[in-house]
């Protein structure tokens, strides 16, 4: 009898520590900080600043556009659980006013912050937008470092009993974006001036190639215009044509076809696809924020140089 009564006894201990295991890695989840960001890129940039302090959901999944993006229920529900949301701004999440209303309608609008606050935009060209923001700011590592700083901020002020940690966190992520941009200014120093033309379908790179002093060409604009007319393709093959480009490039998020035309009016070749708006998917290259910079810079200045 007293066996049985001491087996018990070792059982209900051993059910009694287990249990409180799980609680205890419950209570890790849940004391984590919910941060939504609007698309992979910033999602990504709040995961290195907040490390394991955060649990970070983006909204437009990879490899989606987020000029034209339409919520599903779950978005609305992630961020109504949010703690803090975050955006690019800068005409980004315009399109049919999408982000808005989804901030608007879950009730987030004091928790939601712009995390390219301080960058100094450029803008549209094309007729009847001059005047509107070009949003691809992060694709300059001096702004997507400035992105960092923010968000760490921005962390800080929801949850300022980590507020060093994010800082710390951001200081170091900063650094190592910084090495990488100077590692780019070195690569695209070799290419000739005259070669240093950057042709995609949107014209996302005006920050990426004023950083490392190219000239950006595009069929169109941005992803909410009309994308492709005859019009749009003749312009940029004239370009092409006059300047004698050595290589066109596309972008991971759009469909190939209009610059694969483009490449053959011109006989020039696409030499690489590139990131603009999305990141790779999980474990593939240009996951991250970081990686995704690195292969625009080895792959666009390599194909500028003909290599």
């Amino acid at each position: 009898m007293k066996k049985i009564l001491w087996a018990v006894s070792i059982l209900g201990l051993l059910i009694f520590i287990t249990g409180c295991g799980k609680k205890s890695d419950t209570t890790d989840d849940a004391n984590k900080l919910k941060v939504v960001a609007s698309y992979s890129i910033i999602a990504d940039m709040a995961k290195q600043v907040g490390g394991d302090k955060v649990d970070v959901t983006s909204i437009v999944t990879r490899g989606t556009d987020p000029h034209s993006y339409e919520p599903t229920p779950q978005d609305t529900l992630s961020v109504e659980k949010a703690d803090i949301v975050l955006s690019n701004g800068l005409n980004l999440e315009t399109g049919k006013g999408w982000y808005q209303k989804l901030i608007e309608n879950s009730r987030k609008e004091d928790v939601s912050y712009v995390v390219s606050k301080g960058v100094e935009p450029k803008f549209l060209t094309t007729k009847g937008e001059e005047g509107q923001e070009d949003p691809h700011a992060w694709l300059s590592l001096v702004n997507g470092q400035l992105y960092v700083e923010n968000i760490a901020k921005y962390l800080g002020e929801i949850d300022p009993d980590n507020q060093t940690f994010y800082q710390e966190n951001a200081k170091t992520y900063n650094q190592k974006l910084q090495k990488l941009y100077e590692t780019g200014k070195e690569k695209f120093a070799q290419v000739p001036e005259k070669q240093r033309v950057l042709v995609t379908s949107e014209g996302a790179f005006k920050y990426f190639a004023e950083a490392f002093d190219c000239q950006a060409a595009f069929i169109w604009e941005i992803n909410t215009d009309t994308q492709g007319t005859p019009e749009q393709i003749q312009r940029v093959a004239s370009i092409i044509k006059e300047q004698q480009v050595p290589a066109l490039f596309v972008e991971t998020s759009v469909s190939p076809k209009t610059m694969e035309a483009v490449s053959r009016e011109t006989k020039t070749p696409i030499v690489s696809q590139v990131f603009t708006d999305s990141l790779a998917k999980e474990g593939e290259e240009g996951d991250t924020y970081y990686d995704m910079m690195a292969w625009n810079i080895d792959h666009i200045s390599k194909g500028l140089l003909g290599k």
